[in-house]
């Protein structure tokens, strides 16, 4: 009884969510790595660079960002005169929390001459030091934008930054940052993995360390990931990325298995970020009944972190990313 009176519990929640965003006329909007049952009840599912892509052109006069702060702030910076809500204001990242502003802008300093980049996965504060954004979507494509003997500074994932560094050949300065989810993947045990299931392919985040890139079949964005999941002739994959992809991987590709990669310390298997399960449909729920938390962005600070989110989003579309 307990059980049927929990999934009635949530499916009231759902269809109080999809009543309070019909009477704010909302959009919801969930990254990859949400919960599945927010993936399911969203407007629009992606990527960073498919949510400040959808940000940009939704006519919504209220946003609900499924994800973590820092992208809340990136859906605020592109649509100023657009209210954004986010159901935990709590929803941080480590990645973006391994690069304040103060220091970063030390850095900076420290190496005149330079064209920074910086990860979308940062706070409004770096964004608005920065020359132009990039995501793990189009990371290498605006690098390689830029001339050959172009100095960059890129921050804040050193993980991301070697690699790109590795198949463009350029010898970018690097922060010294990194995501702790992709952090944590085992190479040992996807080694195991790799040996229990020989025909599965290896799907890799390009924010995991080195070692593990190593043992991927294929390296990419979740985007990335989840299209090459589709269109692949395999039926196994050994995926190395936060386990929320695994509910699209699955909904896409019912007749395929997808086998998380675990971490270093894990116990069940799978890698989840904490920052990103701190959203639910409660949080959800409330958020649109109360308005709040509502993302405020100063608008000075964001009118230089929207310059280089514009950037990236016009090299994007030039280069057809």
């Amino acid at each position: 009884m307990e059980v049927d009176n929990m999934k009635q519990s949530d499916e009231q929640l759902r269809q109080e969510i999809l009543r309070l965003k019909k009477e704010r006329n909302a959009v919801i909007m969930a990254h990859y790595y949400q919960q599945g049952e927010i993936q399911d009840l969203a407007d629009y599912i992606g990527d960073s660079l498919a949510l400040a892509r959808i940000a940009e052109t939704v006519k919504e006069p209220v946003i609900v960002l499924c994800g973590v702060h820092f992208m809340g702030e990136t859906a605020k910076i592109l649509c100023p005169e657009k209210t954004v809500l986010v159901p935990d204001v709590n929803a941080g990242c480590s990645l973006a929390d391994s690069c304040e502003a103060t220091a970063f802008k030390r850095f900076i300093d420290e190496h005149p001459g330079h064209t920074v980049i910086s990860y979308v996965n940062t706070t409004a504060a770096v964004k608005a030091l920065t020359d132009v954004v990039v995501t793990s979507g189009n990371a290498r494509q605006i690098v390689e934008s830029f001339p050959a003997d172009e100095k960059i500074i890129f921050g804040p994932d050193r993980n991301l930054g070697a690699y790109i560094n590795s198949i463009t050949g350029r010898e970018m300065v690097l922060w010294d940052g990194a995501c702790h989810v992709h952090e944590q993947f085992s190479t040992e045990k996807i080694a195991e993995l790799m040996k229990q299931y020989p025909e599965a392919e290896v799907l890799v985040h390009p924010e995991c360390k080195g070692p593990v890139r190593l043992l991927a079949d294929v390296i990419g964005s979740t985007a990335v990931l989840l299209k090459h999941a589709v269109e692949s002739p395999c039926r196994q994959f050994i995926v190395a990325t936060e386990s929320g992809i695994l509910h699209q991987m699955k909904k896409s590709c019912p007749d395929k298995e997808f086998i998380p990669a675990p971490a270093v310390d894990s116990t069940c298997g799978c890698n989840d970020c904490n920052f990103m399960k701190l959203n639910t449909l409660e949080k959800l729920r409330n958020c649109l009944r109360d308005m709040s938390p509502a993302i405020e962005v100063s608008p000075e600070l964001a009118e230089r972190a929207r310059r280089p989110i514009e950037r990236m989003l016009e090299i994007s579309r030039r280069l057809s990313i």
